[in-house]
C-alpha cells in the first residue's frame, strides 16, 4: 500500500521529472524497443503528486511520442500555472513553432543518445543557439562514457545544461570515477544543473532509502545545492518493479542530512527559477 513520505513537502514543491501517456486514439504513439507504452493518465499521476504534497510539475516528453509534442502541451495546459515541459523536437522545427511551444509552457529541450526517437547531441550547439532567447535549457540523459566524451562541448553552450537522472552513474563505480569527477567540474561553472532522479534505475541496494547512492547524492548535493531539482520519474518505464514514490523523495532527507534550507531550494526555489514557475 503506498504510504505518506516522511519529509513534509514545502510550499510550492516541484516533481521536475514525470511522463504523461494519453488515450491511444487521440495521440498516436510509436513502438519503443523493450518497453510498453504504460498507458498512465494524467488523472493517476495526480493521485501521486498529493500524496507527496506536492503542487508544481514539470512533463517531460514520453518517448513513445515521438517529437508529436500534443500531448505534452495538452497535459501541461491542463496542469495550468502549475505545469511546465520539457520537449522533444526535430532540428528543423521552425522558429514559430519553438515559439507555440515556449507559450505551451515548455522550458527545455531532451537530448541523449539513448534515447529512443529522442533528440541526438549532433543538433547540440545548434538548438542551444536556437533555444537561449527563449530563456531555455538542455536536459541532457547521459551516460558516464557519453558525459566524458561531450564534457567541453557542455562548457560552451549558451544556456544551462541539466543532467537527468543524476548522470546515470552507476553507484558502484564510487564518487572518485572521472564520470563523478567531471559531473562536478560541470558543476563549479555554475550553468549546469542535475535531476536528483530515478536512483532506483542502477541501485543495487534498492528502496526505500537506496543506501549505495547515499555518497553520490551528499557529493551533488554538497557542490551545488542551488541548482540540485528533484523528480520522480513517474510513471517508471524503463523497470518492471516500481519504487514506492514516497521513498524517492524521502531520500532527500538522508542526501541533506535533513537540513531544511537544502530541501525548499531542491524542491521550490531552483525549479522556480530553471522551469520559471
Amino acid at each position: 500500500m503506498p504510504r505518506a513520505p516522511r519529509l513534509k513537502a514545502p510550499r510550492g514543491a516541484c516533481d521536475c521529472h514525470l511522463h504523461i501517456y494519453g488515450e491511444r486514439d487521440r495521440y498516436p504513439w510509436a513502438p519503443v524497443k523493450n518497453r510498453p507504452f504504460l498507458d498512465k493518465r494524467l488523472e493517476d499521476y495526480i493521485k501521486v503528486r498529493d500524496r507527496l504534497g506536492l503542487e508544481r510539475t514539470v512533463v517531460v516528453q514520453a518517448t513513445h511520442y515521438n517529437t508529436d509534442n500534443r500531448c505534452l502541451l495538452d497535459t501541461v495546459a491542463a496542469l495550468g500555472a502549475n505545469g511546465r515541459g520539457i520537449a522533444v523536437v526535430d532540428p528543423a522545427i521552425t522558429d514559430a513553432e519553438l515559439e507555440t511551444l515556449h507559450k505551451g509552457g515548455v522550458r527545455g529541450l531532451r537530448f541523449g543518445r539513448d534515447l529512443h526517437n529522442g533528440m541526438q547531441p549532433e543538433a547540440l550547439e545548434d538548438m542551444a543557439a536556437r533555444v537561449a532567447p527563449f530563456g531555455w535549457h538542455i536536459q541532457y540523459r547521459s551516460w558516464p562514457e557519453e558525459l566524458l566524451e561531450l564534457e567541453a562541448r557542455f562548457r560552451t553552450l549558451p544556456v544551462p545544461v541539466c543532467f537527468d537522472h543524476m548522470g546515470n552513474i552507476a553507484p558502484e563505480y564510487g564518487i572518485g570515477h572521472r564520470a563523478i569527477r567531471a559531473l562536478l567540474g560541470l558543476l563549479d561553472t555554475g550553468r549546469v544543473w542535475m535531476k536528483l532522479s530515478a536512483p532506483y534505475q542502477l541501485s543495487k541496494t534498492g528502496g526505500p532509502d537506496y543506501a549505495d547512492y547515499l555518497s553520490q547524492g551528499c557529493a551533488f548535493v554538497k557542490a551545488a545545492p542551488e541548482r540540485m531539482v528533484w523528480g520522480t520519474n513517474w510513471p517508471h518505464p524503463r523497470v518492471e518493479e516500481k519504487p514506492d514514490e514516497a521513498d524517492l523523495l524521502d531520500v532527500l532527507l538522508d542526501w541533506t542530512g535533513g537540513d531544511e534550507k537544502s530541501i525548499r531550494a531542491i524542491l521550490t526555489d531552483n525549479p522556480a527559477k530553471l522551469y520559471g514557475f
